[in-house]
């Protein structure tokens, strides 16, 4: 019983230990969570100017421009995925990679070859380890992802946007992340970045009393839509860079705290069985001595007699 004893206690230290860790992820996680949303809070406005921006010189002029225009038969588009370079955040990466895979499904069953470009180590595992092919991948920065990040990112992207496909350029760019919608939920969405849908922009103009600006674009509605495309880009990469940061910094401390109670629950559980223990040690002591005792006594009228 004494060796049941001892293992209880090991365990309860064990899990102790590992409560304090999980504690202090949870409370890091926390503190983190707060900077990232603040910082969502920030850049959401400037991409949802710039895309209104892009959007009027696209529905004001009759330029033909990868930013607004749709190929008439795309046959090869590009994937970007984002997730964590950690684990430890739930169903976190499981969710915007099982959102990616099914984009990519989508696509090839309407007959187009898809890219993929991933950003996270977690992703970058997931195919490589059922060895897909990644057409280029980034990691390192998705806790605390700067603009820098977003250009470095947003780069070949643009490139493969504005290439021909016979070039190995892309014919559509879409995007799969972890939208932040609170504390305690997070989506795994996925849209397309280019062509910008004008029709899905139109839903949210002005209502039909108001009068719409005319536009004159200088040198032309082409080179506007050329300064602006790595813009957009960046800009809609970089929003959702720091969606996905705050979505995993909420999962970790969701997660963590669950593992925190989770441990306490168990020491609480170890805790009662070496009680239990210690309380049946403590009868089965007491037993021997009432038994030896008796045994003595029964002996010692033995040999009076």
């Amino acid at each position: 019983m004494g060796a049941q004893l001892r293992v209880y206690k090991r365990r309860i230290r064990s899990v102790t230990a590992t409560k304090k860790i999980t504690k202090a992820m949870e409370m890091i996680a926390a503190s983190r969570v707060v900077k990232a949303q603040r910082k969502v809070a920030a850049s959401t406005p400037y991409a949802t100017e710039l895309t209104r921006a892009v959007t009027a010189v696209g529905t004001g002029s009759n330029t033909k421009h990868p930013l607004t225009t749709e190929a008439e038969s795309p046959t090869r588009v590009a994937v970007l995925l984002l997730t964590s370079d950690r684990g430890l955040a739930g169903a976190f990466n499981s969710n915007a990679i099982k959102g990616a895979e099914q984009l990519t499904e989508r696509l090839e069953a309407e007959g187009k070859q898809v890219d993929s470009y991933i950003v996270g180590r977690r992703g970058v595992a997931h195919y490589n380890f059922r060895e897909r092919k990644i057409a280029e991948s980034w990691s390192g920065f998705t806790d605390e992802p700067t603009y820098a990040d977003a250009k470095k990112v947003a780069g070949p992207l643009i490139e493969a946007i504005e290439k021909d496909t016979a070039e190995g350029g892309v014919d559509e760019l879409h995007i799969v992340y972890t939208e932040f919608v609170s504390m305690m939920t997070q989506t795994a969405v996925d849209g397309r970045l280019l062509p910008l849908s004008l029709e899905e922009v139109a839903a949210e103009a002005p209502s039909k009393d108001e009068i719409l600006p005319l536009y004159d674009f200088e040198p032309s509605a082409e080179d506007v839509l050329d300064a602006l495309l790595p813009r957009y880009v960046e800009s809609r990469i970089y929003n959702a860079l720091l969606q996905s940061a705050a979505s995993k910094h909420a999962a970790t401390r969701r997660a963590m705290k669950s593992a925190t109670d989770n441990a306490g629950d168990l020491i609480n559980t170890l805790s009662r069985l070496a009680s239990a223990a210690r309380q049946a040690e403590i009868t089965n002591e007491i037993s021997e001595i009432v038994g030896g005792a008796a045994a003595l006594a029964d002996a010692t009228a033995g040999s009076d007699k």
